[in-house]
């Protein structure tokens, strides 16, 4: 069996006592391509995760099984898994938005599939169905069967509620919301609160890792932030004091949502890397290699400028000459 037993791993954990490493999971490769007008070539994005993995990451969304109409810069989401190189400790997600995507990962070869899967639902009915083309409530019921055939096939599973701090089309979501999106999920090895278009703040991180913990005691936390209102690491520092297991970036802080509109640019893993290992808190992240990667990918998508701050400023303490 294949299937990811989280790590509890925090900065503080409910019982008070402190624990010093967050787990950062690596998006780049996945939500921080989709949302770039270029597509890059197979080859290119292997080597963008082969510079994550130099870098220290250890566990990274590489891919996504949707439809190669409708997110085409993910179309060639096997041949990424038969790519990328597989040393030990490393673990590789894919993101499934139904039973179709997931029929895809378990027609690789079991040596070529991710470790994981990341399903989405998405917290409103309205961006529901523009992502998925269905309400909230049918995704949980496409969850839960996906769910269960993931962990039959060794597989762990994380559910990631998207739109969790407001939503483009229908404006804020309730925490009570979330809540009952969240308790009618079923069994679940990780819960994923994800700022999708980047509007929260950190009052919303408090009064939503408190319902998440009623709702599924027990689970460990991870969140998703965009920067969007330059909101995404004030979240996430709120976000590792409150005890979450792991926090998404995107090398470079690239990316999106294609269903949102505005969604702009992750939180960057080497911006956030700094952030946490200044504060004391272990990532594995080696801020230089991280910021040389940030800015080798936006050079590969076209981009003048990366929204990362690390390339351009550089780590501090600088290097001993």
């Amino acid at each position: 069996m294949r299937g990811r037993k989280f790590s509890r791993s925090t900065t503080r954990r409910p019982g008070g006592e402190r624990v010093d490493r967050v787990e950062i999971v690596e998006v780049g490769p996945r939500d921080g391509l989709q949302n770039e007008k270029r597509v890059l070539p197979t080859a290119t994005k292997i080597e963008y995760v082969e510079r994550a993995l130099a870098a220290g990451l250890r566990r990274l969304e590489v891919a996504a099984f949707a439809r190669p109409d409708r997110v085409p810069q993910m179309a060639d989401a096997e041949d990424v898994l038969r790519g990328v190189p597989r040393p030990e400790g490393v673990r590789y997600v894919a993101l499934v938005l139904n039973g179709r995507g997931l029929d895809r990962i378990l027609a690789l070869d079991p040596i070529a599939r991710p470790h994981e899967i990341n399903y989405v639902v998405v917290a409103t009915d309205e961006f529901a169905r523009r992502n998925q083309g269905m309400d909230t409530m049918a995704s949980l019921d496409g969850f839960r069967s996906v769910a269960e055939r993931a962990r039959g096939a060794g597989l762990g599973v994380t559910l990631t509620v998207a739109a969790a701090f407001g939503c483009p089309f229908t404006g804020e979501v309730k925490t009570d919301r979330v809540r009952a999106v969240i308790a009618g999920a079923g069994p679940l090895d990780e819960l994923c609160l994800a700022d999708t278009i980047g509007v929260g703040v950190p009052a919303q991180v408090i009064d939503l890792a408190a319902a998440a913990r009623e709702a599924a005691p027990g689970v460990p936390l991870r969140a998703h932030f965009h920067n969007t209102r330059n909101t995404g690491y004030a979240n996430a520092i709120t976000a590792a004091g409150l005890g979450f297991a792991a926090l998404d970036a995107s090398l470079g802080g690239i990316g999106g949502c294609p269903f949102a509109p505005a969604a702009t640019g992750n939180i960057a893993t080497e911006d956030l890397a700094y952030l946490l290992n200044r504060s004391g808190l272990e990532t594995g992240v080696a801020v230089p290699r991280a910021a040389g990667t940030g800015t080798w990918i936006g050079a590969e998508l076209g981009l003048p400028q990366v929204p990362a701050q690390l390339g351009r400023a550089g780590d501090f303490p600088p290097p001993a000459a």
